[in-house]
């Protein structure tokens, strides 16, 4: 685990050192790296005191290694992602832990919800902990989604030509990426093609939560009338973050899982594949309007 100084804010991006070999000859250099430190998500019941400790009443819900940044964000999309809350008035406040005992104060985000009494985190079914790597894992399944999301409705469509541009907006939109090489992105684009947000992380579900707490806080949900694009492959979780937010249409530059195809399926979630010039449509081609089929 990372520790950071006290009162330090963890950087998004760090230099290193390396040894780089060119035609047999060794040269001393120097490169950028995407940062990665571990985020604890704290949970408490509203009480005017966002800074307590544990032990004074926060519970830890989640710990992922994520790069620093949008760490607010990244806090409400999760607990919007996992159903622990519904919309922005369901958070009383946001806040890094400022404990001066804590050797991790800016690796620690308490969110205070307006509730007397902390949700019953059991049906959940797991207690969390993710990686940069994976996301979420033991998903109780589609059955349970069922009991909480309904079929996305395809009241608009969008044109191939404007999918297939959305790529390119990605990449032109990454300074991160453009500096390290390292890391994952989500964006949000409305039915038009116009890039509304975008986030970037080491994680590509957290690169997701980024966005959808972003929505969250600026009181943009439901994104019912929005694309999304994530800069790797379309995984189960993506997809139910994407549901969570009722975005319509998911694109990925790679592949999708089977699972994702599924839920994609069973939610009415338009699934777009390996997009680049190209692309795969997995599930409601209805929202798309490409012509004739061959």
């Amino acid at each position: 685990m990372f520790i950071s100084t006290p009162n330090h804010r963890p950087k998004a991006r760090t230099r290193t050192q390396l040894l780089r070999i060119e035609h047999g000859r060794a040269l001393v250099k120097s490169d950028l790296l995407a940062s990665e430190e571990p985020l604890e998500i704290r949970l408490l019941a509203s009480s005017g005191q966002v800074s307590k400790k544990v032990s004074e009443g926060a519970k830890t819900l989640a710990v992922t290694m994520r790069t620093p940044g949008h760490d607010f964000e990244l806090a409400a999309g999760f607990l919007l992602a996992e159903g622990v809350i519904a919309r922005r008035e369901d958070i009383a406040r946001i806040a890094y832990c400022t404990d001066p005992s804590e050797p991790q104060q800016y690796n620690i985000v308490n969110v205070e919800l307006k509730t007397a009494r902390l949700p019953d985190l059991a049906p959940l079914e797991r207690h969390f902990y993710t990686t940069s790597a994976c996301g979420v894992c033991g998903k109780a399944g589609l059955e349970n989604l069922q009991r909480r999301y309904t079929p996305l409705k395809a009241d608009w469509t969008v044109s191939s030509e404007v999918i297939a541009k959305l790529p390119t907006q990605l990449r032109a939109h990454q300074p991160l990426f453009a500096q390290t090489g390292g890391l994952h992105a989500a964006a949000l684009f409305d039915q038009y093609g116009n890039l509304l947000a975008l986030r970037e992380d080491v994680g590509r579900h957290n690169a997701l939560d980024k966005l959808l707490g972003w929505a969250l806080l600026e009181y943009q949900l439901p994104l019912c009338e929005h694309m999304l694009l994530v800069s790797g492959r379309a995984s189960y979780e993506l997809a139910q973050k994407a549901l969570a937010a009722s975005i319509p249409l998911l694109c990925a530059i790679s592949a999708p899982s089977s699972l994702a195809v599924e839920l994609a399926r069973e939610f009415n979630l338009t699934l777009i594949g390996f997009l680049r010039d190209s692309f795969n449509v997995y599930s409601g081609a209805e929202r798309l309007d490409i012509g004739p089929s061959s």
